[in-house]
This record gives C-alpha cells, sequence and structure tokens, in this order.
C-alpha cells in the first residue's frame, strides 16, 4: 500500500484530505505543522507527501527545497498545496522545485490525478 505524508497547518484540511486519501485506498500520516518534517518522514517512510505552502510560520516552500536537497528525501514526490501562492509550473522540475502544485480549493479528481501521476513516475 503506497503511504502519503499530508502536511498543512489547517486540521479541517487534514482531516478532508485523509478520508479521501484512506477511501482510495493510500495509508495516510499526518502532520499539523512543519516542525518535525524530516522526523516524521523518516518514521512513517512515505511514498509521497502532500505540503501546504503557508505552514502558519514556516513556509512550505523552503521545506519543499529541503526536503529535494537531501540525497535520503530527494526522490520522493511533493505536490504542493495553496489558496494563495503560486509556484511556476514550468519550473516544475528544477532542483528544489515541487513535482507539482495544486491550487486549494482542490478537485478531488484532479488531486487523485496527480498523486497517482507522481506514485507512477
Amino acid at each position: 500500500m503506497q503511504r502519503i505524508l499530508a502536511v498543512d497547518d489547517d486540521k479541517d484540511i487534514l482531516e478532508i484530505l485523509q478520508l479521501i486519501l484512506e477511501d482510495s485506498g493510500y495509508e495516510v500520516e499526518t502532520l499539523a505543522d512543519g516542525h518535525g518534517l524530516f522526523e516524521k518522514i523518516n518514521q512513517c517512510r512515505p511514498n509521497l507527501i502532500l505540503l501546504d505552502v503557508m505552514l502558519g510560520n514556516m513556509d512550505g516552500r523552503e521545506l519543499c527545497h529541503e526536503v529535494k536537497a537531501k540525497k535520503t528525501t530527494r526522490d520522493i514526490p511533493v505536490i504542493m498545496l495553496s489558496a494563495s501562492h503560486y509556484v511556476n509550473r514550468n519550473n516544475l522540475h528544477t532542483n528544489g522545485y515541487p513535482d507539482d502544485f495544486i491550487s486549494k480549493p482542490f478537485d478531488i479528481e484532479v488531486l487523485l490525478s496527480s498523486i497517482q501521476r507522481q506514485l507512477a513516475a
């Protein structure tokens, strides 16, 4: 079973993501902020990370860059989610950038398609 780590400071979004993803057959771990991200990655060994851009006092884009910079985590696909920030899709496959970006509110089918595409890559 594929494991997804969802990181968002909005607990309602985390609950929705967990319900949708578990209903779609994924194992889901959640994290309510970016603190302890790498410990959580080491603990649950996700196949994919869903990462919010704005995490309270942390910037998800910086966390994504850190994930992509580390040899042990750089191959984990990262899909960034945000209601208020745009990630230039032309730069998605450059070092440090997410593998995909989905705007909030997200369409469930778009989210699931992106996840399937990234896990198959």
